[in-house]
This record gives structure tokens, sequence and C-alpha cells, in this order.
């Protein structure tokens, strides 16, 4: 090789590292500063960006893509918008907010709600959808709403752990290290389980404390109207027949997943074609749910990474904490870096960047590395507000309707319950 064509790869190389430090910039900030950017727009650019700096051919780009990713949070996009749009989310709330119950079991109902539907369904639409119902029926109780709705952000990130279509960055770890459904839900139950317990029993205390107090005084009407009206407004009216039809997809894919080794992806885009054939919702209404940004945020970061992974850097990286004893396939290593870099950069960011060192797809190794960044990378979104989006739903809903979650209201539960929660993961896969 001679010096210029070296000295022109070396040039090359330190562009591509220079766009991926700016995209993961963009990551961590939330978009960049001076530009009308969100995260999904820093990471279409950088791939626009790796492909002409690199003269990536298109064809290698869209390889680089992993479509079964991108097909099965599309189809589920599209399933939970046939629940949202049947008003399913919020007649459930509803429902369970009528139960006569004390406050401290009405929070255990809706924390196990939030759980069980994000675990199967969106966090971010479940928690979009029940924000405003909890808010009313915590104010017209004449209870503090503060427990009620970090419990719901907190519950929706954990339940969706539990399994391999529950958030994206599940679905990236199951479909590119080849997890099984049966497999991981089984690993992943019990300690979804009990970081639920540990989420009540840390929201109760505060409940148990306030019932030994004052009453508060009742809320002001208006604040009880106001807080649902933006969601009111455009929350469908309860359609039996819409929300069935949603469940009825939703649970035969839940048994072709459990029972069936057939392609998650491909069983997934069949049912979201049956719910497209409908004579009530139109397909581009129902479209305008489906998260594109978010599809875009997925593909712009499989370019990215795939042309920082051709610079041979993160190799040597690895290399590198390797001889420092640090290996990214063991569990120690993982919980903490999937930890650290989830609240650094996001999770699905986090795990793309994990994912290729952490042992052959397929094998048994790759199948308790994905469990433990499964759990660690989603738990971790409870440790800070902006570590998720479920967080930012409930805390922007809230305030627009006068209610304000501050950093240090929702670290008071967060931090103690994303310890908590890790600790649980540790322990159990250790002695599994």
């Amino acid at each position: 090789m001679t010096l210029p064509t070296l000295l022109q790869h070396d040039l090359v190389d330190w562009g591509v590292v220079a766009v991926f430090g700016v995209v993961y910039l963009g990551m961590f900030l939330g978009g960049l500063p001076r530009l009308k950017l969100d995260r999904a727009g820093v990471a279409l650019l950088g791939a626009i960006a790796m492909i002409a700096l690199t003269g990536m051919p298109l064809e290698q780009a869209a390889r680089s893509v992993d479509l079964p990713t991108i097909v099965l949070l599309f189809a589920f996009m599209v399933v939970s918008a046939q629940m949202r749009l049947g008003g399913f989310y919020t007649e459930v709330t509803r429902r369970v907010g009528a139960l006569p119950l004390a406050p401290a079991a009405l929070l255990a109902a809706l924390v196990a709600v939030a759980a069980a539907l994000s675990a199967v369904f969106s966090n971010d639409v479940v928690c979009l959808a029940m924000t405003p119902v909890v808010a009313r029926l915590a104010l017209e109780r004449r209870l503090d709403p503060l427990p009620f709705l970090v419990g719901l952000a907190c519950a929706a990130n954990i339940g969706s752990a539990a399994t391999l279509i529950g958030n994206p960055q599940n679905m990236l770890i199951g479909s590119v290290l080849q997890l099984p459904f049966g497999g991981y839900l089984q690993a992943a139950l019990l300690p979804v389980a009990l970081s639920l317990g540990v989420l009540w029993a840390w929201l109760a205390r505060a409940l148990w404390r306030a019932a030994g107090s004052e009453p508060p005084a009742a809320p002001a009407a208006s604040l009880v109207r106001t807080v649902p009206a933006a969601a009111d407004a455009e929350a469908p009216p309860f359609d039996r027949w819409q929300a069935a039809k949603g469940l009825a997809v939703a649970g035969a894919l839940m048994l072709v997943f459990l029972a069936t080794d057939w392609p998650r992806d491909v069983a997934a885009l069949v049912g979201a074609g049956v719910l497209l054939l409908s004579r009530r919702l139109h397909s581009a209404h129902v479209m305008g749910f489906v998260d594109w940004p978010l599809l875009l945020l997925f593909i712009g970061l499989f370019i990215v990474n795939h042309a920082f992974q051709g610079t041979g850097l993160a190799s040597d990286a690895v290399a590198a904490l390797a001889a420092l004893g640090v290996h990214l396939h063991e569990p120690g290593a993982l919980l903490v870096l999937g930890t650290a870099l989830s609240n650094l950069v996001s999770n699905v960011p986090a795990v793309m960047l994990l994912l290729p060192h952490v042992g052959e797809p397929g094998s048994a190794a790759a199948r308790e590395a994905g469990v433990l960044l499964a759990l660690a990378s989603t738990f971790a979104g409870n440790l800070l507000l902006v570590g998720s989006i479920a967080n930012l739903i409930v805390v922007d809903l809230a305030e627009k309707a006068g209610l304000r979650i501050g950093w240090a209201a929702h670290a008071r539960v967060g931090v103690p319950v994303t310890l908590a929660s890790l600790a649980i993961t540790w322990g159990w896969l250790a002695l599994a």
C-alpha cells in the first residue's frame, strides 16, 4: 500500500470516527445545539455522511440494516395503533380506577396493568394513553398524583423487559442474537416480577405515610378537568370490536412466538396486515400512529455503526479493554456498561454499540448475555428522568396540565428502584 493510499485510508477512518462521535453526541444531547434536529434526524444525517464519506454502495448500506428488527418493530407499531384507536388502553385504566380499592391496592393494580400491557404493546403508547386517566383518578380521590404517575412510567419500563417484543431494544437483541421467545420469557419473568414488587413497595411507603397525615385539600375542579383535556381530545371512544380484533391478533402472535419456530418478523407482519384490512379504520389513519422517526433512528444507527466497525477501531477498543481485564461478554462488565451507556446515549444506541461484542449469535454465551443486556438496558431507563421516552411522555403530559414532576422527585423513586432491579437481575442470572 503506497503512502498516499495509506494516508487517504487514515483520513477516511478519522472522518468516520468524527461522524460517529457527532452522532452519539446527538444521542446524548437528544439533538445537536443550534440545529432543529432530534435523535432520528441526527442518525439519518450521520448515515448519509457515512455513505458519502466512505463511498459505501447503497446495497451495502441496506445490508447493514437488520431488516427483521425493522419489520418486527413496524408490525407491532401497527398492532399498538389498533389498540389505541380502539380506545383499549384508556378503557382498561378507567375500569381499574373504578374499582373500590384502597390507595396502595389501586397503585398495585395500575402498576400491574401498565406492566402487563407494556410487555406486549409499546410502553410509550401505554404511558401516552394511561397518564391523563391516572392523573385524574389520583386527583379525584384526593391523592398525591406523583407516586401514581412515576409508578406508571417505571412499571411500563420494567414490564416491557418481560418479553422480546416489549420494547425496541429487546426486539433488536432478540433478532440479532437469535434468542428464543419462550426461553427469554422464562429467564426474564422473575426479575421483572420482583422488580415490580420493589417498585410498588417503595411507592406504597409514601402512600402509607401520607395516610397518617392531614388529608390533602380537594383539587380544584379546573385542574381535574385540565389534566386529561389534551389527551381526551384525541382519544377515541372505546370500540369493542376494534379492541377485540387487536387483542385477537396480539394473542395469536404470542402463541406463534411461544409454540412455533416461525420467524417472528414474518408472523408479526402478517398480523399487521390482518389489522390493516378494515372497513372502519382507514389504513392512512393507522399508519399515522406508526413511529416513523424511531424506524429512521434504527436505520441510521445501523449504517453509522457498520461504517465505524469497518475502521477496526471498535475491535481495537474491545481488545484494549480485555487487556485491562474488562471483557464485554462477562456479566459484570455487561451490566455496568449496559446501564451506563443506556443513560448516556439512550438504550437503543447503547445496545447497538454492545451487541457485536457479546458473543456469537445463537450460542449459549450469546443467549445469556442477551438476557442480561435486555434486562439491564431496560431497567436502566428508570434511573434518570431522561433515561426513557416513557418517563418523558408521562412528565410532559403531566406538566401540560400543571402537575410538575422534577428530576429530584423522579430520582427519589427511580434510583433506588433501578439499583434494586439490577441487583435482582444479577442475583437471579448468577443462580440460574
